[in-house]
């Protein structure tokens, strides 16, 4: 991105644009010509928000955790470098070394959450692998809360699998704070409970009587459930009534110690400070005071079906590689199991009864995942800008990374050797097993495709394709303020 950043020149984009205060040492100077293709777009609201807080009415769009954990590394473990740099800059160093730990410890959470769903290692880990080659990558390192989504969400789906229920809802919780698509997490528990309770009512008559009356257990897993969806709201709530209080407060004076720079910025692009002499702003008198809401319908336009027009096309076009990605992933689960989708996967199948559970993609344990997926890609493609949906999906729902390792696992013959899991039923298997290999052959195996890039089957082309072409654009347009938002 330092290269990029230094032969492209930016574009003059209409996007939030402070003054940088104050005057740049020249340790700033260096950390800008470094790093600062990471903090275009909205990385400025979130390098912003740290320094000076929710300043301004629109910056309530963007949640306060990634913000408060910038400001308290650059406040805390880089307080040596205080003397030396500016506060933007700390800040900005912080995001890339916050994001850098979060992206791994992100593909470490889907490896492990992979292992536990598909209970195929080898598709687990290259599901891994492909998270890191993320066609949303320059959003993972940028200063922007995607890392620190996937890591939390991720982590969260992994100790729910894994039964850890109050640790999951803690996670869950902490990845609200971060971004609102985060509400729609509290899905998986009520399923997880839902679940439970459908499969309980299946067993023996003999195997009831052991345990409580049904109305007790169903009381018991609907308050957890219940308390459980109630914390994972709470962060959003409260920032919600932060916000209420900031910009709906009794009128006061405006803050002496704002610089007046930013007082002038605000009177040149109209932006809406707290409120000042009893102005309030309109949201404030709605039934459900929602600041979200209104930043988002008011200053960006997000609503259902506004972005439907032809001057759109383009980033319809930039939106369309995952999209397809993403239904066909959904259509490919239902056409396999139309039972299990059609019963929304509480029945108990015969695999399970033997204690035999089918593994891969088509798993049952996979139906609640594609659901998330699917109902995201609905959302964001019918009211949201359709173009933040590559970032929207990679950073929130496995099934990306988890089709496309099935798709190459199951259609590349490069990756079929006697150490896979369980290679197509009639195939023959062409590659050479792990003790087989030459020296020269990498362990890793997306590194190994790309080396005998023209061995390749065009699906396993299109796909990897797909992830490196939106690695170098996004990482070639967004660090110059080119449309890749």
């Amino acid at each position: 991105q330092a290269a990029f950043n230094l032969l492209l020149p930016d574009h003059a984009a209409d996007a939030f644009s402070p003054p940088q205060l104050p005057e740049p040492s020249p340790g700033d100077v260096l950390v800008e010509w470094l790093l600062g293709g990471l903090s275009r777009w909205d990385a400025e609201h979130f390098l912003f928000i740290s320094e000076h807080g929710y300043l301004y009415e629109h910056n309530c769009a963007f949640l306060p955790l990634y913000p408060l954990s910038l400001w308290a590394v650059a406040r805390g473990a880089l307080w040596p470098l205080q003397g030396l740099l500016r506060l933007r800059s700390l800040l900005l160093l912080s995001a890339v070394l916050l994001n850098s730990l979060f992206s791994v410890l992100a593909a470490a959470a889907l490896y492990e959450l992979g292992r536990a769903v598909l209970r195929r290692r080898r598709v687990a880990w290259l599901a891994a692998l492909l998270f890191s080659l993320s066609p949303a990558s320059v959003f993972m390192a940028a200063a922007y809360s995607e890392s620190m989504f996937a890591c939390l969400a991720f982590s969260a789906m992994w100790q729910l699998e894994k039964g850890q229920s109050w640790l999951s809802g803690l996670l869950f919780s902490l990845a609200s704070g971060a971004r609102a698509n985060g509400l729609i997490n509290a899905g998986f528990f009520l399923y997880s409970r839902g679940k439970r309770f459908a499969l309980q009512l299946q067993v023996g008559s003999g195997s009831i009587r052991k345990q409580a009356p049904l109305w007790k257990q169903a009381l018991g897993l609907a308050s957890s459930a219940v308390l459980m969806s109630a914390g994972i709201f709470l962060p959003f709530a409260l920032f919600q009534y932060y916000a209420y209080l900031r910009f709906c407060g009794p009128g006061s004076s405006l803050d002496p110690t704002i610089p007046e720079p930013l007082l002038q910025l605000a009177r040149d692009k109209g932006y809406r400070l707290a409120a000042v002499d009893g102005t309030k702003p309109p949201w404030c008198s709605q039934r459900v005071p929602l600041v979200y809401s209104y930043v988002q319908d008011i200053y960006w336009n997000v609503g259902f079906l506004r972005y439907f027009e032809l001057r759109q096309i383009p980033n319809f076009l930039l939106a369309l590689p995952v999209t397809l990605l993403v239904s066909w992933a959904a259509w490919t689960y239902v056409s396999t199991n139309p039972r299990h989708c059609l019963t929304l996967g509480l029945e108990r199948s015969k695999s399970e009864e033997e204690g035999k559970p089918r593994d891969g993609f088509c798993c049952p344990a996979v139906f609640v995942y594609v659901v998330h997926s699917t109902a995201l890609l609905a959302f964001g493609f019918s009211c949201m800008h359709v173009q933040v949906l590559t970032r929207f999906l990679a950073s929130s729902s496995p099934i990306l990374y988890w089709f496309s390792a099935h798709l190459l696992e199951e259609h590349e013959p490069l990756l079929w050797s006697t150490g896979a899991d369980n290679p197509p039923p009639g195939t023959s298997v062409r590659g050479k097993s792990p003790s087989s290999r030459g020296k020269g052959t990498p362990d890793n195996p997306v590194v190994g495709l790309l080396l005998n890039w023209p061995q390749l089957t065009r699906l396993s082309k299109s796909i990897l394709g797909f992830f490196l072409c939106y690695w170098l654009l996004g990482l070639m347009l967004h660090c110059n303020f080119l449309p890749w938002t």
